[in-house]
């Protein structure tokens, strides 16, 4: 019987990556939702968003590029936010580096923007979730960012040199200490409307907080 609660929590609970070396963190939904937190946070010129600024319901994501939950919420949440609502102009999309579980961390965040000086910072961002290979195993080292950036057709000698020079490391670091001034504590963590809602959560938990924004609207 202990077993089978214990593999109950674990289906049913959310998941927080958070703390040293990302342990993964287990929160019931009261703990994962913000439903008293509200943060006054709107996309500005520096973050990378798709769909029209403008749209009534803005929804920004903290995250870091080795955290296997965030490629578990770009897979089932973001794609599911972007084809639902995006396209219809209901609802922007955003991302800002929430960069802290080491310096693979760092180096993938700023090269993510180093293809945006290309127009390609969503196309890197996806190939970045889809080569993931454990924390600080290799997988985003500086060589393999630029192999990255080849095969993404990149300019390759402009990609190298931003990368090399750290253009965006000062970017990455405010960014960063910007969400944990507003409460991020792990990844992924999302403002709907400036409503945070922290972890894993299925996309039924983010549709619900998109509509009823739009409710409000």
């Amino acid at each position: 019987p202990g077993a089978i609660i214990i593999a109950g929590i674990l289906v049913s609970a959310s998941v927080l990556y958070s703390g040293a070396g990302g342990t993964p963190k287990l929160a019931d939904n009261k703990a994962v939702i913000g439903e008293d937190q509200k943060v006054d946070i709107t996309i500005d010129k520096e973050t990378n968003f798709i769909g029209d600024r403008s749209a009534p319901v803005q929804v920004i994501e903290f995250g870091d590029y080795q955290c296997p939950f965030c490629e578990r919420y770009f897979s089932q949440v973001q794609k599911s936010v972007v084809s639902e609502y995006v396209g219809s102009g209901k609802v922007a999309f955003a991302w800002r580096d929430y960069a802290f579980l080491g310096q693979e961390s760092i180096w993938s965040a700023q090269a993510a923007h180093c293809a945006g000086d290309q127009n390609k910072f969503w196309e890197y961002h996806d190939y970045l979730y889809s080569h993931q290979n454990g924390e600080n195993k290799g997988a985003f080292t500086v060589p393999n960012l630029k192999k990255f950036a080849v095969a993404l057709g990149l300019n390759v000698s402009k990609f190298n040199s931003c990368l090399d020079s750290n253009k965006y490391q000062s970017l990455v670091s405010a960014s960063t200490e910007y969400g944990s001034s507003v409460g991020v504590s792990g990844t992924p963590a999302t403002f709907i409307n400036g409503k945070l809602i922290v972890g894993a959560v299925p996309y039924a938990d983010i549709k619900a907080a998109i509509e009823e924004a739009l409710s409000k609207k």
